[in-house]
């Protein structure tokens, strides 16, 4: 492992951000001083790690606007995303139909997912036709927007579950959610959406945005990787199937027990996030145009992807001029950290999908890089990446004429 001082610069905070000290500090005396499985009530260490799981939930509900025991703590976002999507369609299966329709009034089938979402979601959803239900996967226009007609046109259909990422983990744009719950629930769908990118880069307020299912993921917001949650609207009440079996915590939707201290870090960083949100989004917005300033001057003709207002502050899509591979300009910048995509999905050999679906053609969407700027990422930082990557940048191109 590297040491700091030859660490390389760090651009990947859509992938992971690196853990807040006030996070591991917290998240220490519950390794350390009081390893007790917090379902073990009956006796004084098994209280306190209980009482330090709940003071987490409240932090983490706090930061979208929801009740701590509509938190159900996963493993992660991916999870989540998942009891969200098959645990409403399982629970309203033909074997719940009677349950279901006494709170829905018709058997619904129909679910409607967009084209840039995570691949968790995508699969998600696609894994159901087995199951008997019908995806419907919505495309974006060239901003990776999702137009609200859209999604009214596509719920002419009685539907079942519409879910939309807050957040796009590629590109950073920021979807309309109020506007789209509101025609999901017009048309008597539920509304779920992967906020694994949106906590802590924007206000998530469930009541106000008319959201029924919400996913969280604690390593996106500076905290621990093995943690996250989902929200499950308790008022009008979201029934959902859980997918795992066993001692029925988490109201009986996600048993297993807890590792109070992810629990903890995840709490704290979603404490810290509330805080500090304004402040640490000027900070970053800040950074990123004093990177796209450099880049721009090193790298003329550069295009950035995505809404140019709609998106959080700390995403950079940008494809490279002159058709350059964008791993061969990684491969030639490694003291740059940054992806050509989803860290889901860098194992593949294929253009990414999300650029796929805002039209870019195969050549572009190769010479595309993925820049996430963050809490901790300093000035030196960009201007050391945005250099080398210019440098790399005019070095694979030169290599390229010279063939």
């Amino acid at each position: 492992m590297r040491d700091a001082a030859n660490r390389p610069a760090y651009l990947d905070n859509h992938a992971t951000t690196p853990v807040d000290p006030r996070v591991l500090a917290a998240m220490r005396p519950w390794w350390e001083l009081n390893y007790a499985n917090p379902a073990s009530i009956e006796h004084a260490m098994g209280r306190e790690a209980e009482e330090a799981v709940e003071e987490a939930r409240r932090h983490i509900a706090a930061l979208i606007g929801a009740e701590a025991r509509e938190i159900i703590l996963t493993s992660g976002a991916t999870e989540a995303n998942n009891l969200a999507i098959k645990g409403a369609a399982r629970f309203a299966a033909p074997e719940g139909a009677a349950r279901f329709a006494a709170t829905q009034g018709l058997e619904r089938r129909r679910i409607v997912t967009v084209a840039t979402e995570h691949k968790c979601v995508l699969e998600s959803v696609r894994d159901l036709e087995a199951e008997g239900f019908e995806p419907v996967i919505l495309p974006v226009d060239g901003n990776g927007m999702l137009a609200p007609g859209t999604l009214r046109e596509a719920l002419e259909v009685p539907t079942l579950l519409v879910s939309i990422m807050a957040v796009n983990n590629e590109i950073g744009v920021v979807q309309d959610l109020a506007a789209l719950s509101a025609v999901a629930r017009e048309a008597g769908a539920l509304f779920h959406t992967d906020a694994a990118q949106a906590a802590g880069r924007v206000v998530l307020d469930v009541e106000a945005m008319g959201i029924d299912l919400l996913s969280l993921s604690a390593h996106k917001l500076y905290g621990p990787k093995g943690i996250g949650a989902l929200y499950v609207r308790r008022r009008p009440r979201v029934r959902l199937a859980p997918l795992i079996s066993g001692g029925g915590q988490e109201r009986g939707l996600r048993s297993g027990t807890l590792a109070t201290p992810l629990v903890v870090g995840f709490g704290e960083a979603a404490r810290v996030a509330r805080l500090e949100m304004a402040l640490d989004e000027g900070r970053i917005a800040g950074q990123r145009q004093r990177f796209l300033d450099a880049l721009s001057a090193g790298i003329p003709g550069l295009r950035v992807n995505g809404h140019p207002e709609r998106r959080v502050a700390g995403n950079v899509n940008i494809t490279l001029p002159g058709g350059v591979d964008a791993q061969a300009v990684m491969a030639a910048a490694p003291g740059v950290c940054v992806s050509t995509g989803s860290a889901c999905s860098s194992a593949s050999i294929e253009p990414s999908y999300v650029l796929r679906a805002l039209g870019l053609p195969e050549a572009e969407a190769r010479a595309t890089l993925r820049i996430g700027i963050g809490r901790f990422t300093s000035p030196a930082d960009v201007d050391r990446a945005a250099a080398e990557l210019a440098r790399a940048w005019n070095l694979v191109r030169e290599r390229a004429a010279a063939e």
